[in-house]
């Protein structure tokens, strides 16, 4: 990776770090709500730009390096999330590229792929939800972390350090399975996370507080870019029918499930597997 650098954005300053050969074809990775882009972790990146692929990983808004505005009062609505993908796409020169989101990533990826199409190579959809009716019922989340979310666990002091890596790691074990939860690795790059950060209080409330803004019209079945679903059969957030709902409600999608995972991240023992359907996937 180049080591991350500001570009102008839709007049803010976004973080952005690319890997790979900028005449390869393009793999914009969009991370999830809060999510800076170190949760697209530099092996699973270099392993992409290996493969033939011209990586660009960036910081939404109030993550990372990327513009911070005043914890609790967020300056952007979720359409801005959305056009700062094609924004970013813009900044860097890039006539289209494939977009990979992941959770409120993949809803982003989603609206792109419906307002401007000729931008979008393709969709990597994984661990999200239709952001637009698709017709399906959709299952609710696991009783567990609705729980757990009813129980409003305190945020912590965001002037300690240890106390936000607990939080954030914590926060993270609930989402993810015990199987493919590795706390050692989660809190390392939590802390990486924390020291990147201009305002981790910011990071971890506003784009929940974002209103939604002028997001596109449509249905799942309007988009016409070719779609790869990456799903966990665990995940307790979007349950895997919300998977299973984007590639029956997307024309030609395939779903890769992935096996006991998950609301996060591909794990590093599903990495072989998933990065090469996501490489045969953005072939041409």
């Amino acid at each position: 990776m180049d080591g991350g650098r500001i570009l102008e954005v839709n007049g803010v300053g976004l973080c952005v770090d690319t890997a790979g050969d900028a005449a390869d074809p393009a793999i914009l990775l969009i991370g999830g709500m809060g999510a800076s882009m170190d949760w697209w972790e530099d092996e699973f990146c270099q392993r992409l730009a290996a493969g033939g692929r011209f990586v660009i990983r960036y910081d939404h808004r109030d993550t990372g390096q990327s513009v911070s505005y005043p914890a609790g009062a967020p300056g952007y609505t979720g359409a801005d999330l959305a056009a700062d993908v094609v924004g970013m796409l813009d900044a860097l020169g890039r006539r289209s590229a494939h977009l990979a989101g992941i959770s409120m990533g993949g809803a982003l990826a989603q609206q792109v792929a419906l307002a401007h199409p000729e931008r979008v190579d393709s969709l990597v959809l994984m661990s999200t939800s239709p952001a637009v009716p698709s017709g399906a019922k959709l299952p609710p989340m696991s009783e567990e972390l609705r729980a757990w979310f009813a129980a409003e666990v305190p945020r912590p002091d965001w002037a300690e350090r240890a106390a936000i890596i607990d939080y954030l790691t914590g926060y993270e074990r609930q989402l993810e399975t015990a199987e493919y939860f590795d706390e050692a690795h989660v809190r390392g790059l939590v802390a990486r996370i924390v020291d990147r950060t201009r305002d981790m209080a910011a990071s971890v409330m506003n784009h929940a507080l974002a209103e939604e803004g002028a997001l596109a019209r449509g249905r799942l079945d309007d988009i016409a870019a070719p779609t790869l679903v990456i799903h966990g059969t665990a995940d307790p957030l979007f349950p895997f029918g919300h998977g299973e709902a984007l590639a029956g409600g997307i024309p030609r999608a395939r779903l890769l499930p992935l096996e006991g995972v998950g609301h996060q991240m591909p794990p590093r023992p599903w990495w072989p597997s998933v990065i090469a359907a996501i490489l045969r996937h953005t072939e041409g």
